[in-house]
Formats: structure tokens, C-alpha cells, sequence
């Protein structure tokens, strides 16, 4: 069963309709769903979308949940205790729910009315990853509760983008070198972005740079750059921009700007050099995280390479109790 199908039968199933979509993960799950937020408050006109931590979900259960709600829940291995009790949760309150997972022997499935699960490694084609399936589902949910009129331009992009980005990964892997020589041995990162993308600059800093590499980092919003953070810009610093194409580019230039200025240490990834425009305006927007979510794995292998500590590595994560 294919997302539309699932969401057909979830329109046609539930005679009250949806009204709420919850979306709910913990660390780089949690993350591959910001897209999908970002695409329902900014296109729906009656439908309501939250983004919860899974554990804050559980024991701050929103009064709104119920047989009106969509709950969205991933975990790549599927037995994530938050996520799993997360999903139970949802069901105990009789929402509908979509589970996520690249394992199917998956605690997480015993609570999903619907269950996907997703491939995962480099030959798979970017629209079957978690991010793009999520995004595909926020799509086709808002399409048949409300229609929406640029649905057939989002299905086209999705169809085009495992080509941008085959070729955006060859394009920036010398620069990928470069950046991992570079600031090999900086011990913080301060990563920009906005809009659509501003939960990837989130995610590489908590997953790829403090989880994966022991580095400290923050995320910043490229609009509120200037409402505190700006401060601390010196030549000292290394600042990693991820440059949007669409509507909130103008907040990612306005930080460039700066940057240049009084600052020294800039890495930019910019999308729109990367070639996305080939998807169409309208919609660009929605697909920058999913460029680069695949071109900032380059740069993290590099800089894991270079450093001689591996992405698997890890003291706490599965060590320890917690």
C-alpha cells in the first residue's frame, strides 16, 4: 500500500475527517519531519499540524488528539522506547496512526494502524528515505482534506530530485575535502538556515556534528541571526550557511552578508548553485532539506575521514543508561 493509498483509506475510513496532523520523533526522525511542519502551516488553510519530541508527546498529551487526529511516528530502528510508547499513546486516544521504520521486526509497528517501511542506504532512491515518504504523506493528507493547488508540481519534484542530487554530491565532494581539512580540529559549529530548512541546520548540528563527531554546535535561524546571535560573530568562529532557494532566501543572504563582513570562517552550501531550480518555483521551497540532507552527508563523511573518528562511534548512545 503506497502513501496515497493509505491516505485514501484513511479519508474514506474516517467519516468525521481530519483536522489535526501530529508529528512525532525523537533526534534525526524528529528531524525529517520539520520539513513536513513547515509545508502544512504554510499551505494548509483549516488543517492543524504539531511537532512533538516524542517523550514531551507522552507526558504532555495535547488535550486536541483524538479521533480527528493523524499521528505520524518514526523510528529508524523501530524501538525507540519514547517513539514506541509515543505511538501508544496516540492509539489510547483513538487517533490514527502512521508508523515509520527501516525494521520490520519493529516494536513501533504494533501501534501503527498503517506501517511504513522505508529503504535506507546510498543506492536508494531519495524519495523512498523517511524525509521525502513523511513529506509525501503531509502532501497527500492536506491534498485530500483541502486540496491543494500546487500538488501535481510537489509530485513532479519528487520525481527530479534523486537527479539533483546525484549531481549536486559530485559537485561539492573536492569542496567537501577542503571543508574537513579545513576545520578538522574546530571544536564548534554554528550552523544557518531558514524556512523549510531550518530543521536540517538543527539536525546536522545535534546528529551529524555533536552526536557523530563529539563537536559542539548550534543551530541558528538565518531571521533571528539578528535578534541575539549576531553577537558573538567574530573571524574566530566557523559559521556553516545553508543557503535556500525560494521564499525565505532573502533572510539566508542577509546573514551572508553579515557574515562576510565580520566574520572569516564561512563554509555556504547553497542549494540554488546546486542546481534544485530545475523543480519548479512554486514549490522549490519545500525540497532544499532534502538536497541537504544528502550533500551535508558528504561533508560529515569527510569530516569523520579527516578526524579518524567514525559516524558509528558513540559513549553514551546504547552504552550507557538513560
Amino acid at each position: 500500500m503506497n502513501v496515497k493509498e493509505i491516505i485514501n483509506e484513511i479519508q474514506t475510513k474516517n467519516e468525521e475527517g481530519i483536522k489535526d496532523i501530529y508529528l512525532v520523533a525523537c533526534g534525526g526522525s524528529l528531524v525529517d519531519m520539520y520539513l513536513s511542519e513547515y509545508f502544512i502551516k504554510s499551505e494548509a488553510k483549516k488543517t492543524r499540524v504539531s511537532l512533538y519530541t516524542s517523550n514531551e508527546f507522552v507526558h504532555a498529551v495535547p488535550k486536541a488528539l483524538g479521533s480527528q487526529s493523524l499521528v505520524v511516528i518514526c523510528s529508524h530502528g523501530g524501538n525507540t522506547k519514547e517513539s514506541v510508547e509515543a505511538a501508544k499513546t496516540a492509539k489510547e486516544n483513538g487517533a490514527l496512526t502512521i508508523t515509520l521504520t527501516h525494521n520490520e521486526s519493529a516494536a513501533l509497528m504494533e501501534y501503527g494502524d498503517y506501517n511504513i517501511l522505508y529503504k535506507w542506504g546510498e543506492e536508494t532512491d531519495v524519495k523512498d528515505n523517511p524525509m521525502a515518504i513523511i513529506f509525501s504523506i503531509a502532501v497527500e493528507a492536506l491534498h485530500s482534506i483541502e486540496g491543494y493547488p500546487a500538488y501535481d508540481k510537489v509530485i513532479k519534484g519528487l520525481e527530479q530530485i534523486n537527479t539533483v542530487i546525484a549531481k549536486a554530491r559530485i559537485q561539492v565532494a573536492e569542496r567537501a575535502r577542503t571543508f574537513a581539512k579545513k576545520y578538522q580540529h574546530e571544536n564548534m559549529f554554528y550552523v544557518l538556515s531558514s524556512g523549510a530548512s531550518y530543521g536540517h541546520a538543527y539536525g546536522f548540528s545535534i546528529c551529524s556534528l555533536m552526536e557523530m563527531q563529539w563537536v559542539h554546535a548550534s543551530a541558528i535561524h538565518s531571521g533571528e541571526y539578528f535578534h541575539g546571535p549576531f553577537e558573538v560573530t567574530d573571524k574566530e568562529t566557523p559559521y556553516i550557511l545553508l543557503m535556500n532557494e525560494g521564499r525565505t532566501r532573502t533572510l539566508d543572504e542577509r546573514a551572508l552578508t553579515f557574515l562576510k563582513q565580520y566574520g572569516e570562517k564561512i563554509e555556504v552550501v547553497d542549494c540554488k548553485e546546486l542546481g534544485i531550480n530545475t523543480i519548479d518555483d512554486e514549490v522549490v521551497e519545500f525540497f532544499n532539506p532534502i538536497v541537504f540532507y544528502s550533500i551535508l552527508s558528504v561533508y560529515r563523511a569527510e569530516l569523520a575521514e579527516i578526524r579518524q573518528h567514525p559516524l558509528e562511534t558513540r559513549r553514551y548512545m546504547g552504552k550507557v543508561a538513560y
